[in-house]
């Protein structure tokens, strides 16, 4: 194992700003090592099958799901440029070779904007959640992480869904932000507040038992390795580790509700641009259900989840260890300006 350490830390050892500071670390990091994954499966997708004007795909840099909105039916989009691949390896090593390597991270910036407070939120929440309950709870404070993963997830939901269907209704009719506000308020008079969380059950259909089931097993996999390496503080391999089997653990057991809500991202997505006013039912998507593998879902989850919570850990620990630091330097300095001048 690494002997880098990676603590634990305690929630007021850090200040909200320093955990804020170490989720967005940690979300930047995951989204350029997870995205070049998704680049290359959507352009296998729309070698395979046709991406016609208004046509909606998911698009996931690793910290979150996007809809992504087909343009027109020109070549010029990063995710219509012709290309002859077999296979996974070979269209890193084409797209790579011919468009050159800042390609596998086409269409990054914009989702960054939604996806990177969205994972400060959440994990910020949590930490400050987990804090508090862990007073509250007493003898069941086991249970913490599960009640702490499972609000903070609704809470980054909610606040970021109305967000995230603005920027769908901007992309997919090139809308100004004159025009995107009118828009809004006429939802809003005709259809009510409601409107802008469209697409939010579904969403926390998969989320919330994800981030349950993720953060207790990762709180529950941590303290096992830490003990079975015998170590008193997990290391950076320890979270690293912790993280992909808690989040492999999760994605398997989530994958009925994560392909229905794929499935409603990309109608509600579709219903905005190609006006299509049907819904699939749920015997449909059950059909879904039986053509979805365990296998797509776990290759992107296991390692964005690895990366991230190792990434949001070491930079908890560096700022713990600032703070220390900064501490003793405090308490030396009056000692050192009480003592008497020497003439």
């Amino acid at each position: 194992m690494s002997s880098q350490k990676s603590s634990s830390v305690p929630t007021k050892d850090i200040t909200p700003v320093q955990q804020m500071t170490a989720s967005c670390s940690g979300a930047v990091i995951t989204s350029l090592f997870v995205t070049p994954l998704d680049v290359v499966k959507i352009r296998l997708q729309a070698q395979n099958s046709s991406f016609p004007k208004g046509k909606c795909f998911v698009y996931c840099n690793g910290l979150m799901d996007h809809i992504c909105v087909c343009e027109n039916g020109n070549s010029k989009a990063w995710y219509k440029t012709p290309g002859c691949f077999t296979g996974t390896l070979d269209a890193f090593i084409k797209i790579i070779h011919v468009e050159g390597v800042r390609s596998l991270w086409s269409g990054l910036p914009p989702t960054l904007v939604m996806a990177v407070p969205a994972t400060v939120i959440y994990f910020t929440c949590y930490d400050q959640l987990c804090s508090v309950l862990k007073h509250r709870m007493g003898d069941r404070s086991d249970y913490v992480p599960l009640l702490a993963g499972a609000i903070a997830r609704v809470g980054s939901a909610t606040v970021i869904s109305p967000l995230e269907l603005v920027r769908t209704k901007m992309q997919s009719e090139k809308l100004s932000y004159r025009e995107l506000s009118a828009v809004i308020w006429s939802a809003l008079h005709n259809k009510g507040w409601r409107s802008l969380w469209r697409g939010w059950g579904p969403t926390l259909l998969r989320d919330v038992p994800f981030s349950a089931m993720y953060w207790f097993n990762y709180e529950k996999g941590k303290a096992w390795l830490c003990q079975y390496y015998n170590c008193s503080d997990p290391t950076f391999a320890i979270t690293f580790m912790a993280g992909a089997l808690s989040g492999s653990f999760a994605s398997v057991i989530t994958l009925p509700f994560d392909v229905v809500k794929t499935r409603r991202q990309v109608e509600l997505g579709e219903l905005q641009t190609i006006k299509c006013e049907c819904l699939s039912s749920t015997a449909q998507i059950s059909l879904c259900l039986l053509s979805s593998g365990f296998l797509p879902r776990l290759i992107k989850v296991a390692p964005a989840c690895a990366v991230m919570i190792s990434t949001y850990e070491f930079g908890k620990a560096f700022f713990h260890r600032y703070n220390q630091k900064k501490q003793r330097v405090t308490k030396l300095q009056p000692s050192t300006s009480s003592r008497p001048e020497k003439h």
